[in-house]
């Protein structure tokens, strides 16, 4: 039985230690500059109001990480009202598409970017971010991805229709990229929006391991956020981060807006955070 994460981190926030990175993944649900009309935006779009963007900047000030992989953002200027420039860097893929993928990383880290992984972005998906950041000593290769919607929990090696189909096509880029950093025998990250839930004999899951073994932070657990509901934000560690990752300190950072309406004007994502021990 999964165990619903209680989120108590604001009221008894755990003591950082030197050696230690909170790393986060948040989807941003079509968060955008653009203004309601615009013909690269669905419909039922409502662009955020100045209000808006000032909460969830907020709420990126109390969630306090280190590095945040951010999903369905429109580019540098939308990410940079959530993630002030003087706190953080930002880098975004590349793609042409409103739904694009980034990092933001806490000023005083440092790292390189690799190039996005595009085989992700076939049939006019998204790329995955990915970059190298350098932690003393050693360095973490994280790439953060948001892969195709619709195909939720349906068995994937029989499933049928476009969604499982196409997320089933994403598999073997994620599993190369995984064998890749096992060869090189670097500690890596895969974080983000995988539109999956992989419980139990979860064969996408699976199928990522076969390449490497995996942790996932998020293993065991329903998320508090809007309710309970199960993951579909999960932060898998590789390498010897799977070492570093402390499992108790897995959060969902939940809001004080509680109305439904405050979904669209907020996100229907909570933002998923988990800590690492990095040796010095």
């Amino acid at each position: 039985m999964k165990r619903i994460l209680v989120l108590l981190a604001l009221l008894f926030p755990l003591p950082a230690l030197s050696a230690d990175l909170k790393i986060a993944t948040w989807n941003l649900d079509w968060l955008t500059t653009r203004p309601a009309g615009d013909p690269g935006l669905p419909a039922d779009v409502t662009p955020r109001s100045e209000d808006d963007f000032a909460r969830l900047a907020q709420y990126a000030q109390e969630l306090n990480a280190d590095l945040i992989a951010i999903e369905e953002v429109d580019g540098f200027p939308a990410a940079a009202k959530v993630f002030p420039r003087d706190r953080y860097s930002i880098h975004m893929t590349r793609d042409h598409v409103v739904q694009r993928v980034g990092i933001v990383v806490r000023r005083g880290l440092r790292y390189d970017v690799n190039p996005d992984l595009t085989a992700l972005s076939a049939n006019h998906l998204r790329s995955g971010a990915d970059i190298t950041l350098h932690l003393g000593t050693s360095d973490l290769r994280v790439l953060a991805v948001h892969l195709k919607k619709g195909c939720r929990n349906a068995p994937l090696p029989k499933a049928k229709g476009r969604a499982c189909e196409e997320l089933r096509d994403q598999v073997p880029p994620l599993t190369e990229w995984i064998a890749a950093r096992r060869q090189e025998g670097v500690p890596f990250l895969i974080l983000g929006d995988f539109n999956r839930w992989m419980d139990g004999r979860d064969t996408f899951l699976a199928d990522l391991r076969k390449s490497a073994p995996l942790v996932r932070a998020t293993e065991g657990y329903s998320s508090p956020c809007w309710g309970s509901e199960n993951f579909i934000d999960h932060i898998l560690a590789g390498g010897v981060a799977a070492d570093w990752m402390r499992p108790d300190t897995l959060r969902v950072l939940t809001y004080r807006e509680t109305e439904r309406s405050w979904k669209d004007r907020l996100s229907d994502h909570c933002p998923v955070s988990v800590r690492f021990a990095v040796p010095d």
